[in-house]
C-alpha cells in the first residue's frame, strides 16, 4: 500500500471527532494485506490501529508540547497483532481457543452458532436443550441432535432465555431489517459525550501519552483487553479487576494481560466494595467491557461515576450497543458475525464462513482505545468528564456497508518478524508486538502478564 491515507482511517478519525489535518502524519508502509477476506478486513485492521497510533502521538504532543510525532503504520504488524491469539505460546504450547461446542450447528431452517468457552455458558448452554450435563465425550452429538429439532430463531431464543449463547445466522439484508440491526445502522461508529463540567485536567509534562495515569479495567475477552493492552503499552498504569466467581483462562490473559496487573473483587461484598471505591477515588479512566445493565447494579453508571470521580474517562464496550431489544444480550465477536451476516458473506453455498481473525474484537479494541486517549486530548483542552461508547455490532456495520478494499490484500505476510519472547512469570512468552507505532512510542511492553488474578488490588506503587 502507497503512504496516502486509507479511507477508513479518514473515516475513523472523523468519527473520533478529531483535527482532519492531523491524517498527513500517516503513512503506510510494508507487503499490503495479510488477512484475505472477501470483506475489507485488512483495510479496517489498518485504519483502526492507524487511528490509534495518531490519537496516541496527538496526545504526546499535548504532553510534550513538541509538535505531533510521524505515525507509520506496517502492514504485517497489523496483521499479526490481529492475530495475536491464535498466535501467542507459552513453552511452546499454543491455546485452543474454542471449546467443542462453540461451533456452527444446523437446526431446521438454517445454521446456528453458540458459544461455551466458559464453564458457565457451557450449564447454560446445555440446560438449555435438555442435554444431561455428564455427556461426557457424547456431548456434542447430544448438542447437534437437540438442534437439529428446533428451528434456528427458537435456539436463539431458547438459549438467551436460559443466560447462554447462541445466535441464529442471518444474511446481511435480515440482520439490517431487523429492529436490533436498523438502529445499529442509525448509530456512529463510535459516540463520544461530556457528561458534566469538571475542570481541565492539565496534563504535566511527559514522554509518553498515559505516564502517570491510572486505568480501572472491567473487561473481558477480547476487545476490552486489547484496548487497554494498549493503554498499558503508552504508559499507564492497567489494573484488570474480575469478579471472582467469573474465572478468566490463563491463556486468553497470556495474550491480553501484558503491561498489566490483574486482581479480582467481588463488588457484592462489603470489603471487597470498599477495596474497589478506594482504587475508584484514585483513577483516571474506567473502561467497562460487561453488557449494559452488568454493572449498573452496582451504581457504575456513567453519571454515578462522574458524581463519585469528577474528571474520569469512561470507556463502554458492549456487543450489540447501548440500545434495542438486544442490548442486554451477552455477545462476542463470533456471534456478532453470524448475527448481522458476515459468516454468510465469508461462507459457501454450504455453510456459514468466518473472518480470518477475531477482527470485530481486534479493531474494536484499538478504536476504544483511540476513544480513550482523544477523550484525554479533549479533557485536557476542555474539562468534563468524558464518555465514549463502542460496540462489536457497529465496527460489523461498518465493515460490511462502509469500507472499501484495497487492491492486493489477498497476499501472505511475514508473521515471524512480529513476533518476539519474552521471560515471565508464566514462563517463556512468545506474543506479538504492538502495532501501534508513532515516532517515540514503546517497542513493547514494560512487563509480561502474570497468573491472572493474583496481583494485590492497590495501584503500582502504592
Amino acid at each position: 500500500m502507497d503512504s496516502s491515507t486509507s479511507s477508513g482511517t479518514a473515516q475513523a478519525w472523523a468519527a473520533l471527532g478529531a483535527d482532519s489535518s492531523l491524517l498527513d502524519r500517516v503513512s503506510y508502509g510494508g507487503p499490503s494485506g495479510g488477512l484475505p477476506a472477501r470483506l475489507p478486513v485488512m483495510e479496517l485492521a489498518r485504519a483502526t490501529v492507524a487511528v490509534c497510533s495518531l490519537a496516541a502521538a496527538e496526545l504526546t504532543s499535548v504532553r510534550t508540547r513538541h509538535p505531533v510525532p510521524r505515525v507509520r503504520v506496517a502492514d504485517e504488524a497489523v496483521a499479526t497483532a490481529f492475530l495475536s491469539d491464535r498466535l501467542v505460546r507459552v513453552g511452546g504450547q499454543a491455546w485452543s481457543t474454542f471449546s467443542p461446542l462453540s461451533r456452527f450447528w444446523r437446526a431446521t431452517d438454517g445454521w446456528v452458532r453458540t458459544h461455551a468457552n466458559y464453564p458457565h455458558h457451557r450449564t447454560r448452554l446445555l440446560a438449555a436443550l435438555g442435554v444431561p450435563q455428564d455427556a461426557g465425550g457424547q456431548e456434542a452429538d447430544a448438542v447437534g441432535r437437540a438442534i437439529a429439532r428446533l428451528s434456528a430463531p427458537e435456539v436463539e431464543e431458547t438459549v438467551y432465555a436460559a443466560g447462554g449463547l447462541a445466535v441464529a445466522a442471518r444474511g446481511p439484508e435480515d440482520w439490517a431489517k431487523s429492529e436490533q440491526g436498523s438502529m445499529v445502522a442509525g448509530r456512529s461508529l463510535l459516540t463520544t459525550a461530556r457528561v458534566d463540567d469538571a475542570p481541565d485536567r492539565m496534563l504535566d509534562g511527559a514522554a509518553l501519552p498515559c505516564a502517570g495515569l491510572r486505568v480501572m479495567d472491567l473487561t473481558r475477552v477480547l476487545a476490552g483487553p486489547v484496548a487497554t493492552r494498549t493503554l498499558a503499552l503508552l504508559g499507564a498504569d492497567v489494573l484488570r479487576i474480575d469478579p471472582p466467581q467469573l474465572p478468566e483462562s490463563q491463556e486468553a490473559h497470556n495474550d491480553t494481560g501484558m503491561g498489566k496487573r490483574s486482581t479480582t473483587l467481588d463488588l457484592g461484598e462489603a470489603t471487597d466494595r470498599r477495596l474497589f471505591e478506594g482504587l475508584l477515588n484514585k483513577a483516571d479512566v474506567v473502561v467497562t467491557g460487561y453488557r449494559p445493565g452488568a454493572l449498573e447494579r452496582f451504581g457504575l453508571t456513567p453519571e454515578a461515576l462522574a458524581e463519585r470521580r469528577p474528571g474520569l474517562v469512561i470507556a463502554q464496550l458492549s456487543a450489540w450497543g447501548q440500545y434495542g431489544p438486544w442490548h442486554e444480550r451477552r455477545g462476542f465477536d463470533s456471534l456478532v458475525q453470524v448475527a448481522t451476516g458476515i459468516a454468510e458473506l465469508e461462507g459457501s453455498p454450504d455453510s456459514p464462513g468466518a473472518l480470518p481473525a477475531q477482527a470485530l474484537d481486534h479493531g474494536t479494541g484499538y478504536l476504544l482505545a483511540a476513544g480513550v486517549l482523544r477523550a484525554l486530548t479533549e479533557q485536557h483542552r476542555s474539562g468534563g468528564t468524558r464518555l465514549v461508547r463502542l460496540s462489536l455490532a457497529r465496527t460489523a456495520h461498518w465493515l460490511v456497508h462502509d469500507l472499501a478494499a484495497v487492491p492486493g490484500e489477498d497476499q501472505g505476510f511475514d508473521a515471524e518478524h512480529w513476533l518476539t519472547e519474552t521471560a515471565g512469570p508464566m514462563g517463556r512468552l512468545r506474543h506479538a508486538l504492538p502495532p501501534v507505532s508513532y515516532e517515540g512510542c514503546p517497542v513493547n511492553w514494560a512487563r509480561p502478564p502474570g497468573p491472572w488474578g493474583t496481583d494485590a488490588p492497590v495501584w503500582d506503587g502504592a
